[in-house]
């Protein structure tokens, strides 16, 4: 009996030593991780994180649609390459195309939605609001003074409240230093309660568009017969076609779950208007409209955090977040280049061929449904390598133009984009290098130059598809994030190939596996190239 008594009392000392070793090791793993974490917040750039962000997304997103089986109505296995530039161009969401979309299941085609979600520029805004909270939420305090020398609000109301006592005789210099510090803070905790509603705010800017929009074309395609037809007659249901079609159209990405893209669609006016305003909300005039949903917001709650984000949107050093000028003059000139796109392709193409059987108002909605898709999301009703060469140049021009473009000159426009600049921050032995960085133009015609130099082959056995301005334009809708291609045609190969047969993938689809994996990395330079938009200033062009 007391040998059992003294197994028991051993058996409890042991449980009790596991316990406290098990509690210290996991303390200790939390501690650890938290630090490492501590880390990262303080020292990470966000250039790097963007880039890690990316290629790790759109890897697991080749490894999950690699695992699943693909559409069992298409005898088709697809590379493996073509299944990688798939799933980092929906990841970038430049939605350029090796394979034709109804080749994948309905599980491919919601892994795709996915990538194309988490990859979308609001999203991952979102992600880097949160990410710019935490930062600083673990800035040193010795640091919050210099966070917020740039500007301060005055000390509020709130000041008294939180133990600051005003002195009504003239201060010494130690109270006076006292103050400043305590000015500093609360200065620091304002900005830092700002960034955090921001982030708040674009998530509810995100959720409520992509509701209505799923919605809206839910209903849509449920009503109207012609709508319904075509997507029982690709075997597509109608609430995974109106979520893909949302988050595609709102990321800028510009996959449609049908090989045709939105041709099928053509005689669908209603449905195009319904798209139009998702592909404005979600990219050109994201930055009008994010400020009108803060001054919503500080009408009714926040007033506080609102008033400081309308006041400091410089400072606060998000990059959708643009002055109030400058939103004003963004949507006069994205209106403006919508329009010289439209006149020009009524007065040019009226008599389109892919426009016949169209009536004047189906007409007017698809070529403004056209027109506003060249910036920057991609979805197209025609086949762009029938359409006339000088609106084709129109196209390539504003596929290249940033999404903030503005026409008229801004006052705000010196450091306006410092806070996303790969080289801020960065010691300065090491800053000559940026007199070797490039200017956006110099990177796509290394870029050109080397997909040439892969493809020659076909460029002298099939000039007639293989021609520069094709590569050309197809480069520049991948550097843009836009995934407009002129596509493959048999019919204009010189040597006919018995074997060959017109598919509805992209241009790139026809491509060497060299120039497939140059155009992956001008879509991941595309999506990056925020960090490199005053690049080449060491060129000077006299």
């Amino acid at each position: 009996m007391l040998r059992f008594n003294f197994l028991v009392e051993k058996y409890k000392h042991f449980q009790s030593f596991l316990c406290q070793s098990l509690i210290y090791i996991i303390t200790s793993i939390i501690w650890v991780s938290t630090r490492i974490y501590e880390f990262i917040i303080s020292h990470v750039t966000h250039f790097f994180i963007e880039v890690s962000y990316f290629i790790l997304v759109s890897s697991l997103g080749f490894f999950i649609l690699k695992s699943l089986n693909p559409n069992h109505n298409n005898n088709y296995n697809p590379k493996d390459l073509d299944l990688f530039f798939t799933s980092v161009s929906a990841t970038t969401v430049s939605s350029m195309s090796t394979m034709e979309m109804e080749v994948f299941s309905n599980s491919q085609i919601v892994i795709i939605t996915i990538l194309m979600f988490i990859g979308g520029e609001v999203f991952t805004s979102m992600v880097g609001l949160h990410f710019s909270a935490s930062k600083l939420k673990y800035t040193p305090l010795k640091a919050r003074s210099r966070v917020n020398s740039v500007a301060s609000l005055p000390l509020p109301p709130e000041s008294f409240e939180l133990g600051i006592i005003i002195p009504q005789e003239t201060p010494t210099t130690t109270t006076t230093t006292t103050m400043e510090k305590t000015k500093s803070e609360i200065d620091f905790l304002i900005k830092s309660k700002s960034v955090r509603v921001l982030g708040y705010i674009v998530f509810a800017y995100l959720l409520v568009v992509h509701v209505l929009g799923i919605s809206m074309v839910l209903i849509y395609v449920n009503v109207v017969t012609s709508a319904k037809n075509v997507l029982k007659k690709k075997g597509l249901k109608s609430f995974t076609f109106s979520t893909f079609t949302i988050v595609s159209t709102f990321a800028s990405c510009g996959f449609i779950p049908t090989n045709e893209n939105m041709q099928v669609f053509t005689q669908n006016p209603g449905l195009l208007i319904m798209l139009i305003p998702q592909i404005l909300l979600g990219n050109t005039l994201f930055p009008s409209f994010l400020r009108l949903s803060i001054w919503v917001l500080g009408k009714f709650v926040k007033k506080d955090e609102t008033e400081y984000l309308m006041r400091n949107s410089t400072e606060i050093g998000f990059h959708h977040l643009l002055p109030s000028k400058h939103c004003k003059l963004l949507v006069v000139t994205v209106s403006g280049f919508i329009m010289v796109q439209f006149i020009l392709f009524c007065a040019m193409e009226w008599g389109f061929e892919g426009l016949n059987g169209l009536n004047v108002y189906q007409k007017i909605i698809g070529i403004l449904f056209q027109c506003i898709n060249s910036r920057h999301t991609g979805e197209s009703i025609l086949d762009l390598s029938s359409i006339a060469s000088a609106i084709l140049v129109v196209f390539v021009v504003m596929m290249y133009l940033p999404p903030y473009t503005s026409f008229l000159p801004i006052e705000e426009e010196q450091g306006e984009f410092a806070h996303i600049m790969l080289w801020k921050g960065v010691k300065k032995e090491r800053k000559i290098v940026k007199n070797f960085i490039f200017s956006q133009l110099s990177y796509l015609a290394i870029f050109t130059i080397l997909i040439c130099i892969t493809e020659r082959r076909n460029m002298k056995d099939d000039p007639l598809n293989f021609n520069v301005f094709n590569i050309a334009f197809e480069l520049i809708s991948a550097y843009g994030n836009v995934g407009f291609s002129t596509g493959y045609s048999c019919g204009k190969q010189l040597k006919a190939d018995p074997s060959c047969v017109n598919k509805w993938y992209g241009f790139a689809g026809s491509w060497s596996d060299e120039g497939k994996i140059i155009l992956i990395i001008v879509m991941l330079f595309g999506r990056l190239k925020k960090f490199n938009l005053k690049g080449g200033k060491a060129w000077k062009l006299l």
